[in-house]
């Protein structure tokens, strides 16, 4: 479990998994930060030394994946990083007051936006609700020729 303190200086309490602690711990060894007397030193900094900003990170976004062959995500930033995280947390079954919890949420009706935006966990709560509604069977629609006229002349 991590504490961090971030926007409005709310200190957040996250948990991290075993892989992230041992990668956390060497990046902290490797920058001497483990060590006392260095409690006061941004665990992620910029190349003044200074802490990592919202807008650094954005900028780091944007470097890498302009390094990639792929084409650019739109408008992904640290908030976009945040929400995202917040969705597949949900949709792994992960409670929203523990969700609100880890966003540093005032009020759960704040953490409640990614219940109702979530289009995996409706279909889940659909198939819930009508088991048989989906058979296994259904034939392909692209081998469907009379379906695939008619949405050719749409």
């Amino acid at each position: 479990m991590a504490a961090l303190t971030g926007k409005g200086r709310k200190t957040r309490y996250v948990p991290l998994m075993d892989n992230a602690a041992a990668i956390l711990a060497a990046y902290l060894a490797e920058h001497r930060l483990d060590s006392p007397g260095h409690d006061d030193h941004p665990v992620f900094f910029n190349q003044h030394g200074a802490k990592l900003s919202r807008g650094g990170i954005a900028w780091i976004i944007r470097k890498y994946q302009a390094r990639t062959d792929d084409p650019p995500l739109a408008d992904v930033s640290p908030h976009t990083l945040r929400h995202s995280k917040a969705m597949h947390l949900y949709e792994a079954g992960v409670p929203l007051p523990y969700i609100r919890d880890i966003l540093g949420h005032v009020d759960l009706s704040t953490t409640e936006i990614y219940a109702r935006a979530s289009t995996e966990a409706k279909r889940r709560a659909l198939e819930a609700a009508y088991p048989n509604i989906v058979i296994d069977d259904l034939p392909e629609w692209t081998q469907d020729l009379g379906l695939l006229d008619w949405l050719t002349s749409l």
